[in-house]
């Protein structure tokens, strides 16, 4: 496959993962919907290619670690403390959840971004009374 369709590919597929997660949150009502949260995916992914073809040689643990840590500062923000209720984990996670995806379609691991991706959204479409 051409190099730069290949890239396009992976940003075509974070796209995808990152809207479908994105989908389920909004349908439930939370703040950060299906822009969010592919923005989050592609944005990810877009970062992970750049270190690795940009940076030739380069550490890319510290370009992943970079990804999580700012979309850790993120998520925090999504989180509130309502009385005796927290709210905002389960949106702070996918959050997390979705830029992982998106560093691993961005390193062009198709499958496992798939993977992760339909694991994630089994888990929000699951009742919360299982949970409890």
């Amino acid at each position: 496959m051409n190099f730069e369709l290949d890239m396009v590919w992976r940003l075509l597929l974070s796209l995808a993962l990152g809207a479908a997660i994105g989908y389920q949150r909004e349908r439930a009502g939370k703040p950060a919907g299906l822009r969010t949260h592919a923005l989050i995916c592609v944005g990810a992914a877009l970062f992970t290619m750049v270190g690795i073809y940009a940076f030739p040689g380069g550490d890319l643990s510290r370009m992943a670690a970079g990804v999580v840590t700012g979309i850790g500062f993120l998520g925090a923000g999504a989180i509130m403390r309502d009385r005796d209720h927290v709210i905002g984990l389960t949106t702070a996670a996918s959050v997390w959840a979705v830029a992982g995806i998106g560093v691993v379609a961005g390193a062009g691991m198709y499958i496992l971004a798939s993977a992760a991706a339909a694991v994630i959204l089994l888990v929000l479409f699951l009742p919360h009374r299982l949970f409890r």
